[in-house]
């Protein structure tokens, strides 16, 4: 364990997630905006304690080989600061799946990173901030989380959700409790996404996540 102000580029990713939350748009929505500010307020709670990061040993995951080409088109986009930080921690960062069960093809095209929650190395248990990577061409399947509130936002590459639209980076998509939802990604390019989850300590915890067996539309 090190203090967090002894490892600059966690506190500056850190900070980095405040300000996609803080200057990010909502588009007008009121629902949006409150989920930003209470992402923000969790944020704050957890850092005015002083923190510790406990470095754990990185885990490789197969869909890795796309994070450098995320971080390339990251580079020229609205978060190209946060993605260069992503970048000096990319040897440090843990990669997992977050499933008991997921299929040898999913495997190969998904991977997701705790930086701050119960299991992150930076510890909170009332806010989870992480990233997700996304190889070209995937479906990630319809799943949904209970209790807890979700959000994306694209770093580098484009996705859609539900079909309903084409997210460019910068964008910002919620997920409400429980709300079944099925991401895609176009067949060229990989995609990187930062997340926030929202929920009772006792869900953030343990948030079984899962695959949905019929998907309803939100």
């Amino acid at each position: 364990m090190v203090k967090l102000s002894e490892q600059p580029d966690w506190l500056y990713l850190l900070n980095d997630f405040d300000a996609v939350y803080r200057r990010g748009s909502a588009g007008g929505s009121d629902v949006i905006r409150s989920h930003q500010r209470r992402v923000r307020e969790r944020l704050r709670m957890v850092l005015r304690i002083p923190q510790e990061v406990a470095l754990r040993a990185a885990q490789d995951k197969a869909v890795l080989v796309h994070l450098g080409r995320a971080l390339d088109l990251a580079s020229t986009g609205p978060l190209a600061g946060m993605a260069r930080t992503v970048g000096r921690l990319r040897g440090q960062l843990t990669w997992e799946w977050g499933y008991r069960q997921i299929s040898k093809d999913l495997a190969k095209r998904y991977a997701y990173c705790e930086v701050l929650g119960p299991q992150g190395p930076v510890v909170a248990d009332s806010l989870i901030l992480g990233l997700v990577l996304f190889a070209p061409g995937t479906t990630y399947p319809r799943h949904s989380h209970a209790d807890i509130e979700e959000s994306y936002i694209s770093l580098g590459g484009a996705w859609s959700e539900n079909d309903a639209a084409v997210y460019a980076p910068g964008s910002l998509i919620l997920n409400r409790p429980g709300q079944e939802h099925r991401i895609t990604v176009g067949d060229r390019e990989p995609c990187l996404l930062a997340y926030a989850w929202l929920g009772p300590v006792e869900r953030l915890t343990e948030p079984v996540m899962k695959f949905s067996k019929k998907f309803r539309q939100p």
